[in-house]
């Protein structure tokens, strides 16, 4: 196992290429907040435009998107229930996050069944929040991408491995891994988060109580999207790693002052210790 801190992020964040655009940096799809979870995928959308990406559309709830424009209007936002835009929409992106505040009723099934069969080859999935237990209710899924990150916490890992709280060791759960696309990433989501791909197991020994609230998970789905198509000349794994680094980094830098850390307060800082990190990577 390795640990994931500092010295690894460091390594992956470097100065923006001169001739950089916002295409440069990819264009991302956040699919989720519908009604009454609108907030979540606001909190994913922020935290994913802060990580980076060049390029954010975010397909939610029509009456939502008021909403989120006046916290973030750098993305774009369109009707999730307009399933011939969505299908379109995710055609011309480079990675897709679907689950955060998204329902677990008929409609949402539906919805996460057309991504499924809309995917084309390379593009990442990152399935969150409600995807994953729905996703968990499929009886068998044929994957378009083997570029797959799951990012379960543990009571949504059992439901996806059928392994109980107490059974999720790392044998256990990389035999379970061997049932999703090769090359598959977990970040089993818990007090001391692992990343897991293959054999590869990572973790990280920052971040505390103070992040136990609700949005956490939206804002590091963001992330990991974010800076999915950043780095590129670093594995995937390392991107999916520094996110969840970035993520508990920054709660555990503000606990410094706060009793309590809000999503939205992480999302704020990420630029400014992404700048920070790349200054030390530059001055090594």
């Amino acid at each position: 196992m390795t640990v994931i801190d500092e010295v690894l992020a460091k390594k992956i964040i470097q100065p923006r290429p001169l001739d950089s655009h916002k295409g440069t940096f990819g264009r991302i799809l956040l699919i989720g907040g519908t009604y009454p979870y609108g907030g979540a995928i606001i909190m994913a959308a922020l935290a994913c435009v802060n990580s980076g990406a060049g390029l954010v559309t975010v397909a939610t709830d029509r009456d939502n998107i008021g909403a989120l424009h006046s916290h973030l209007p750098e993305a774009m936002a369109f009707d999730l229930w307009d399933q011939a835009l969505l299908v379109s929409q995710i055609k011309v992106s480079d990675t897709i996050l679907i689950g955060p505040g998204l329902a677990e009723d008929d409609a949402a099934q539906k919805i996460f069944k057309l991504v499924l069969a809309s995917l084309v080859q390379d593009q990442i999935l990152i399935v969150d929040g409600s995807a994953l237990n729905l996703l968990a209710r499929q009886e068998a899924v044929s994957w378009r991408t083997n570029r797959l990150i799951l990012t379960p916490h543990q009571k949504e890992w059992e439901r996806l491995s059928g392994l109980s709280i107490p059974e999720q060791t790392q044998e256990a759960t990389q035999a379970a891994l061997r049932h999703f696309p090769q090359g598959t990433i977990l970040v089993a989501k818990s007090p001391q988060t692992k990343v897991y791909q293959g054999q590869r197991v990572g973790q990280i020994l920052v971040g505390g109580p103070y992040q136990a609230t609700g949005g956490m998970g939206d804002t590091l789905a963001g992330m990991i999207a974010g800076l999915s198509m950043q780095f590129k000349e670093r594995p995937l794994l390392d991107r999916v790693s520094l996110a969840v680094y970035l993520h508990s980094a920054i709660a555990q830098d503000l606990s410094q002052s706060h009793y309590v850390v809000l999503p939205t307060m992480i999302s704020q800082e990420i630029s400014r210790l992404m700048k920070a990190l790349s200054d030390s990577s530059s001055d090594g």
